[in-house]
């Protein structure tokens, strides 16, 4: 997918997720009056990372290397990735031996499909692993990210098999198995695998992309059928609404009707943005290297700004919180994003403000967990601390 002038991307896959640093645009240099408090700033966030991965590594399981649920590798390559970002590793070129036996149980799951999973949610396990192997750094590795890359690759969804564009739900890909559908956190998940990967397997014998690879096209039109815009509500049919301050938000699939739905006076009923979604949708913008200044990009980006809050995954309360904090961290990182431009001129430090609210959650043994609602396994500290310490690490690379 070509286009003109493309999101601020930090070009490595490591830099992205927050494993080495790069200059940003709105980066605080030491002789400017910010360096201090960033300084400081900076100095806390190292200290609750510190717990967090402490915790991290004594609550692994000692004989399998994996963290939480062993038939999802997803909850471990969270963990992983965490244990590779953290800014107080002594040397960054030597993978913790904490990292080295979670990544052989990784690649211990792979299947003949080529995916990494243990029972179900083919899609979400493979996404998340291969992931976190392509910032691993190792050879050996390869063989088994290009395996899994085709799996992704293959769940794309067509469901008519007459082209992508047919059916609401094509171009998009969901968790695989009896899961009928796509949506749009699965779907932004298999994008970044599948733009990381790339890079790992770019210039090696693996590299196969040039002729078997997304057809990204088709995933940036479902991504768009997720985003509340006046084109997406009129496919949806008659019944379909759109409230105003629901525009240029995201759901979770084209007419989820799982939502919180809203009755307007003409009749239709909207389905109201949430925040976790909103970031998800810009992330997938991102990762198809599309225009910042095209009009869904610029529709995420003023619907996220109008709906800025640290206190709650907006339109969801509680439910999803942490996954909110890890994917606007990741998002606004991956696109160098400095303060956020809110209503009446304000600005907002979107970088202080998350890891005030981190600081804030995490417990006196060093772990997070989403003490309001357990929905999405927000009651399961391996993964909550996971997403709190790669939404830190992405702070302090930006500061």
């Amino acid at each position: 997918m070509k286009h003109p002038q493309r999101l601020p991307l930090l070009l490595t896959a490591v830099a992205t997720l927050g494993l080495a640093g790069s200059l940003s645009a709105q980066e605080t240099r030491p002789d400017t009056p910010g360096a201090d408090r960033n300084l400081s700033l900076k100095l806390e966030i190292e200290r609750a990372i510190a717990k967090g991965i402490d915790w991290l590594k004594k609550n692994q399981d000692a004989e399998t290397g994996a963290w939480s649920d062993k038939t999802h590798p997803a909850l471990s390559a969270l963990p992983v990735m965490a244990l590779l970002g953290d800014p107080n590793r002594e040397d960054p070129t030597v993978l913790p031996p904490e990292a080295e036996k979670a990544f052989a149980y990784i690649v211990g799951t792979q299947k003949p499909d080529g995916g990494l999973y243990g029972k179900g949610l083919a899609t979400y396990n493979t996404a998340l692993s291969v992931t976190a192997l392509s910032l691993s750094g190792k050879q050996e590795y390869l063989p088994v990210i290009a395996k899994a890359r085709r799996l992704l690759v293959n769940q794309q969804q067509d469901f008519d098999k007459r082209g992508v564009n047919d059916n609401l739900f094509d171009g998009g890909v969901g968790y695989g198995g009896s899961y009928a559908h796509s949506d749009l956190s699965n779907t932004h998940l298999a994008l970044e695998a599948l733009y990381y990967s790339k890079k790992a397997l770019a210039d090696t014998e693996y590299d196969e992309t040039g002729e078997f690879d997304l057809d990204w096209e088709g995933a940036i039109e479902f991504v768009s059928r997720c985003q509340n815009t006046e084109e997406s509500v009129e496919k949806l049919g008659d019944w379909a609404g759109l409230r105003a301050e629901d525009k240029g938000g995201f759901i979770y699939f084209p007419g989820d009707t799982k939502s919180e739905e809203i009755e307007l006076d003409n009749g239709r009923t909207a389905l109201r943005s949430y925040g976790s979604m909103g970031y998800a949708g810009l992330l997938s913008f991102i990762y198809a290297e599309m225009s910042e200044n095209d009009p869904r990009v610029v529709a995420a980006r003023q619907w996220l700004s109008a709906n800025y809050t640290l206190e709650e995954n907006p339109g969801m309360e509680a439910q999803g919180l942490f996954y909110y904090y890890h994917t606007m961290a990741k998002a606004l990182a991956t696109s160098r994003t400095g303060k956020l431009e809110l209503a009446g001129g304000k600005k907002a430090d979107w970088r202080e403000d998350l890891a005030v609210a981190l600081f804030d959650h995490q417990q006196p043994d060093g772990s997070w967990i989403n003490k309001g609602s357990s929905r999405w396994m927000e009651d399961d500290p391996a993964l909550v601390t996971a997403y709190a310490l790669l939404a830190l690490e992405h702070v302090y690379r930006m500061l």
